[in-house]
C-alpha cells in the first residue's frame, strides 16, 4: 500500500508506504550500494540507483475516498545516490575534489530531468548520516524524493521570504547571507559560497552554506560555482567532524525553489542538523521541539561558531580547500 494522507491541521502530506518496513538494517557480509552487485556493475564513479523501498512511485495506485480526509496517489520519485565506489569512505569531506564535483554535477543534472515532469512539483535532495540519524546502509550516499507537493517547511520559508520581498524590495537569504557574513558566526568561504552557523540555530553545531550570487536551482550555477559548492561541502562535513574529535551525525538538506511558478524571491541553499551536543551528547527533538516545533538551544550560538571555526582551520590544510576560515 502506497499513498499521501493529508494533515488538515498543518496543511502537509505525510508519505505512507507498506515496503519501508522490509528495509534492511546494516548487513554484515554484504553492501548492495558496492562495485559488482546486482544493481551496480562496474564502471561507475557516482550512481543513481532507484530506492528498492520507495515512499513514491510514478506508477503508485489509485487510492479509495475516506469520507472526510484526503488520500492521494502517492506520485514522484525515490532514489539513493551513491556517492562513489568506495565503501569505507566515512564522509564528503574524504571524497576527492574531483568526486565530489561528480555528485554536485549529478544533482543539478537530476534537477533539469525532473523540472521537466508536469507531475513533480519539488525535489528534495538530502543526505542522512550516522546510524544515530537511523542510517540503514553505511556505503556513502544521499537521497531525493521527487514530490507532488511542497513540502511544509519550504512553503514556510517561500510565505516569509515573499513577505520580506514586497516589504524591503531585497531578497530575505540574500540580507541574512549579509548579517552573517560579517558576524561572529561566519566559518568559511571561497569564491561563491560562505559557510555559517545561523543566528537562529536550533541545533547546537547547526551549519548553512549560502551561494554569494541569488540564484533559485542547482541549474542556474555555473561550473566554477558547482565546484565552489562541492568545496563548500567537503569543507562542512570535515569541520563537523573534527569539531568533536569524533564523527558527527547528520542530515544535510538541499532546498530549491519549486518547479512550477516564479519565485525571483528565494535563494539555493543548503542546512546541516549535527544532533551533538557540545558535550558530545545527542540532543533529541523532545517535549517543546515535537509539540510545538519551537527549538530550543543549549548554549550560545557565537561560542559554538567559534569552535567550528578553529576545526575548520584543521580541515581547510587537510584537505587543501579553496578558500579561507574565518577568524
Amino acid at each position: 500500500m502506497r499513498e499521501l494522507r493529508y494533515n488538515p491541521l498543518t496543511g502537509q502530506w505525510i508519505m505512507v508506504s507498506s515496503t519501508r518496513k522490509k528495509r534492511p538494517w546494516r548487513p554484515k557480509d554484504f553492501c548492495p550500494f558496492c562495485p559488482g552487485n546486482e544493481e551496480t556493475g562496474y564502471g561507475w564513479e557516482v550512481l543513481l540507483l532507484p530506492n528498492r523501498f520507495p515512499m513514491l512511485s510514478f506508477d503508485a495506485p489509485r487510492p479509495e475516498r475516506d469520507g472526510f480526509y484526503r488520500r492521494a496517489r502517492a506520485i514522484g520519485q525515490c532514489s539513493v545516490i551513491v556517492e562513489t565506489p568506495e565503501h569505507n569512505i566515512r564522509d564528503l569531506d574524504e571524497l576527492s575534489p574531483k568526486a565530489m564535483i561528480r555528485v554536485v554535477e549529478l544533482w543539478k543534472n537530476l534537477t533539469a530531468e525532473l523540472k521537466k515532469n508536469p507531475r513533480v512539483a519539488y525535489v528534495s535532495i538530502f543526505r542522512n548520516k550516522g546510524e544515530e540519524i537511523g542510517v540503514s546502509l553505511t556505503h556513502p550516499h544521499g537521497q531525493l524524493y521527487a514530490t507532488p507537493f511542497i513540502p511544509l517547511k519550504v512553503r514556510l520559508k517561500l510565505e516569509n521570504s515573499r513577505g520580506y520581498f514586497k516589504r524591503y524590495g531585497e531578497c530575505l537569504f540574500c540580507r541574512i547571507l549579509r548579517e552573517e557574513l560579517w558576524s561572529e558566526r561566519a566559518v568559511y568561504e571561497n569564491g561563491d559560497f560562505v559557510i555559517f552557523l545561523p543566528f537562529f540555530a536550533s541545533w547546537p553545531f547547526e551549519i548553512h552554506i549560502y551561494p554569494k550570487r541569488h540564484v533559485q536551482w542547482l541549474t542556474q550555477l555555473s561550473r566554477k560555482e558547482l565546484a565552489g559548492l562541492a568545496d563548500a561541502l567537503r569543507v562542512a562535513t570535515g569541520t563537523l567532524n573534527t569539531v568533536l574529535g569524533r564523527e558527527m551525525p547528520y542530515t544535510m538538506m538541499l532546498y530549491q525553489a519549486p518547479f512550477r511558478g516564479t519565485y525571483d524571491f528565494y535563494h539555493l541553499h543548503v542546512e546541516f542538523y549535527p544532533i551533538l551536543g557540545e558535550n558530545g551528547k545527542i540532543k533529541y527533538a523532545a517535549g517543546i521541539e515535537m509539540g510545538t516545533w519551537d527549538f530550543t538551544y543549549d548554549g550560545v550560538p557565537e561560542e559554538n561558531a567559534e569552535k567550528l571555526r578553529r576545526a575548520c582551520g584543521e580541515v581547510v590544510k587537510r584537505i587543501d580547500a579553496r578558500g579561507k576560515c574565518f577568524t
